[in-house]
């Protein structure tokens, strides 16, 4: 039986017809309200009939004060100093936040939410995969006049994805990509945001006057971080640093901090390889809440 011809095309045609006639039926998304709400979340919606991507309000936001934030003083200023340039209608950087992790990278980004929410500053976060929509993100605040931060957390790529290009050809050419209203955080335990491999030293190459030149598929690496304008380094806490941080969360949850405490604190770092603000308030979170059973 023919698969082509004139009642082929027919019936191809009225398949696309009744497609889109279904299309229009279906419940699109209701545009989000940036009045009402101070963060959002970008979602992707599927169906046989295309994808949606839209804004979806979080109810509920895990909000971070600064005060919370200890150590990280100097990656703080710089951070809040850039946003604030951004909220005030001033030149600003899109950032990229890199280092160790659980050091208070993305609770920074929160804390900027907190500190300037209610100067018209929001918060869309997004995944990696995602980010190819940041046109579309563009395009939907474009004409608001609150300031927008498109928040990437944990972002890297490996080696044969190739999803890296399409961020670095949205972050390239600035205000064209982006708007004026629009910035992009990232965070990332990686500083270039993908893999460094002892192959790409393979590449290097050394002048006539033995300057050493890095080869392609190093400069590719770097290219991408390089669109952020902003770079603020995160280090591991000392043991001092890291039990004056727990200290400090067992104050507000009600605890005493004692001998038996830090050492315990110190136990609980050790079994988990590293000293970081996230594990001091884990074991925090433990110790007061064992505290409460014990009460």
């Amino acid at each position: 039986m023919p698969t082509t011809g004139p009642d082929s095309d027919r019936l191809s045609t009225s398949i696309e017809a009744l497609l889109a006639r279904i299309d229009q039926l279906l419940p699109t998304p209701e545009p989000p309200d940036f009045r009402a709400h101070d963060a959002f979340r970008w979602t992707r919606r599927g169906s046989a009939f295309g994808t949606t991507s839209y804004a979806k309000p979080l109810p509920q936001v895990a909000h971070m004060r600064l005060a919370d934030l200890r150590h990280i003083e100097h990656q703080a200023e710089r951070v809040l100093r850039n946003t604030q340039q951004f909220v005030r209608g001033l030149p600003a950087n899109n950032v990229l936040l890199t280092g160790a992790r659980g050091t208070g990278k993305s609770s920074l980004v929160r804390a900027c939410l907190s500190e300037f929410g209610g100067q018209g500053l929001r918060l869309i976060e997004v995944d990696k995969t995602d980010l190819a929509d940041l046109p579309l993100m563009t395009e939907m605040v474009s004409n608001r006049p609150e300031r927008f931060i498109v928040f990437c957390d944990d972002l890297s790529f490996e080696s044969e994805d190739a999803g890296y290009k399409s961020l670095k050809a949205v972050l390239d050419g600035g205000l064209s990509a982006q708007g004026s209203n629009l910035l992009v955080y990232a965070t990332s335990n990686r500083r270039h945001l993908l893999p460094q491999l002892m192959s790409d030293n393979l590449s290097v190459r050394t002048d006539s006057l033995g300057e050493i030149h890095p080869g392609e598929s190093i400069e590719e690496k770097v290219s991408l971080s390089d669109r952020f304008g902003l770079w603020v380094s995160f280090h591991a806490f000392t043991q001092t640093d890291y039990l004056d941080i727990v200290a400090h969360w067992l104050v507000q949850f009600g605890c005493e901090v004692n001998e038996q405490a830090q050492r315990e604190a110190l136990q609980w770092a050790s079994e988990r390889g590293a000293r970081s603000g996230r594990i001091a308030l884990a074991f925090a979170k433990d110790w007061a809440g064992r505290a409460g059973l014990g009460a």
